[in-house]
């Protein structure tokens, strides 16, 4: 999971890419790059670390140009900690071109060999965008054939790279001296939006909110398997480029991994959660009666619009039960589940007197490994709750993700081969509730009007939560082998609890 951002404009783009990266920070901490192009002559800077720390001013200014791109990093395949896997990546041939890629590539493996016997090109990194990268370069060197490059041969490349591609991604792409080009694979999976300014500046970006937060008008929602050319002149280009399109955007997006204020493919995440909340409710009342739970407390921070929604159905009390230093940041922590534990205590802290006496119904977004679920239903006990309940605003979560989430291997997900009482049991709570799948989708699809801004929604990848993976390609065998490629490094084990992940209110 990642946040990218292309632009276009008649004046330096340098200010707007940074700030619409800060608005995109939630998709990404790791790792940030900025892309700028002036006379053919591309200007780059990426680092380890969050958009605030790896850009200073002296970064600033060595980014001239009137177009450029960016990306946020939060990777889910090759080394976490490596320097050269920071996007954007570059290849100088055909005529120059940097990509930034939010996705994952499920045969990204059997392409590299491809490129490497096939097409004569080098990996020099275990990163699929630049495996993505080099595909698509040699498919414009393919359409162009020595000759300028026209807006037609920018989409027959596309057709070929979807063609040859698989998995999630939604890509922004510089050519040199040329534009930008951004595309999203042929069942959507990934967000990816498009804006203009007053001036005619062009912005493509992951979330809406990054067009609204830095000014620009939200137009549209780029359409499965389509491709957008925006020529330097400003000029935007477009042509549906997959042989069968069939938008399925990702329901974690709406869950948990999107922020509230953005809307993804006409669908406003903030009213898709408050839906959830709406439909958990008869979940709640068929399990544990409403007058048995004396209030209702979130776990910060994307589930409280379910939880706010939850408590005025059920007419209890909604109350702020944690609080969350927000300046934690992600940690790197040494093996082991005692030190697992204490993050979890140094990121929250209970407010005693909401607990102390009364029975408590906790609402999380999700559940994924149930070992920070597991210590929060403790520290609720420590602070005097008489009986703890949980309720999750998302089915339980079964299956690996194989399009861009970091998602635990199957072994490692609580609810994988699980009954419902013998996660509750894990958990340590008195009650579980969660929501079903079928809910879940319709509670996420109520919140699209009947005239969006984009196509119509074919469905959802809720493949966490039902195995069935869209792209129709993914074996036991393929998650075996993306799992070898989750990523990893040599500075220890990092937290990957729910409270370590991006959180989508701190951007």
């Amino acid at each position: 999971m990642c946040g990218i951002v292309g632009v276009v404009s008649s004046a330096p783009v340098n200010q707007l890419i940074y700030d619409a990266l800060l608005l995109l920070q939630h998709r990404g901490q790791d790792a940030a790059g900025i892309v700028t192009q002036l006379d053919r002559k591309f200007f780059m800077h990426k680092a380890k670390g969050m958009v605030r720390d790896v850009f200073r001013t002296r970064n600033m200014r060595g980014l001239p140009g009137n177009c450029g791109l960016g990306q946020v990093r939060y990777p889910t395949a090759g080394n976490a900690y490596s320097e050269e896997e920071a996007q954007p990546f570059y290849v100088n041939a055909p005529f120059g071109i940097v990509l930034v890629h939010n996705g994952n590539l499920t045969n990204a493996h059997a392409l590299k060999a491809e490129l490497f016997s096939t097409d004569h090109r080098h990996i020099n990194t275990e990163s699929d965008s630049e495996v993505l990268l080099n595909v698509l370069a040699h498919e414009l060197e393919r359409s162009t054939r020595g000759l300028p490059l026209r807006p037609e041969d920018v989409f027959t490349a596309v057709r070929h790279v979807h063609r040859r591609v698989k998995g999630s991604y939604a890509v922004v792409a510089l050519i040199a001296g040329h534009g930008l080009l951004a595309f999203r694979d042929p069942h959507g999976i990934r967000p990816l939006c498009i804006g203009r300014g007053k001036d005619g500046t062009v912005v493509l970006a992951s979330e809406s909110v990054a067009l609204e937060g830095t000014g620009h008008k939200l137009e549209r929602n780029v359409a499965p398997g389509e491709a957008v050319f925006v020529d330097l002149a400003g000029k935007v280009h477009t042509q549906q480029c997959a042989d069968t399109p069939h938008l399925h955007p990702c329901i974690f997006e709406f869950v948990y991994l999107a922020r509230p204020d953005s809307v993804l493919d006409g669908i406003s995440v903030y009213q898709a959660r408050l839906n959830l909340g709406e439909t958990l409710a008869q979940r709640v009342i068929s399990t544990v009666p409403p007058n048995e739970i004396d209030v209702i407390i979130p776990i910060p921070e994307s589930s409280r619009p379910s939880a706010t929604q939850l408590a005025h159905l059920l007419g209890i009390p909604y109350r702020e039960g944690f609080v969350k230093n927000r300046y934690v940041g992600r940690t790197f922590i040494m093996p082991g589940q005692a030190v697992r534990k204490k993050s979890v205590r140094q990121k929250l802290n209970v407010i005693a007197s909401e607990f102390k006496g009364r029975n408590v119904l906790l609402v999380d977004d999700s559940i994924v490994r149930g070992t920070t679920c597991r210590e929060i239903v403790q520290m609720a006990r420590d602070a005097g709750a008489r009986k703890v309940y949980m309720a999750s605003a998302a089915p339980p979560v079964r299956y690996p993700n194989v399009y861009g989430i970091d998602m635990p291997t199957k072994d490692e997900l609580v609810a994988h081969g699980r009954t419902i009482a013998e996660i509750r049991e894990i958990i340590g709570c008195d009650a579980l509730i969660y929501q079903d799948v079928e809910g879940m989708k319709k509670a996420v699809m109520k919140a699209s009007p009947a005239a969006s801004a984009g196509p119509a929604l074919d469905g959802f990848d809720a493949s966490c939560f039902d195995g069935v993976y869209v792209t129709g390609d993914i074996s036991a065998d393929d998650i075996a082998r993306l799992n070898e490629n989750r990523v990893g490094g040599e500075e220890g084990d990092e937290d990957t609890s729910r409270l370590a992940l991006p959180n989508t209110q701190d951007a």
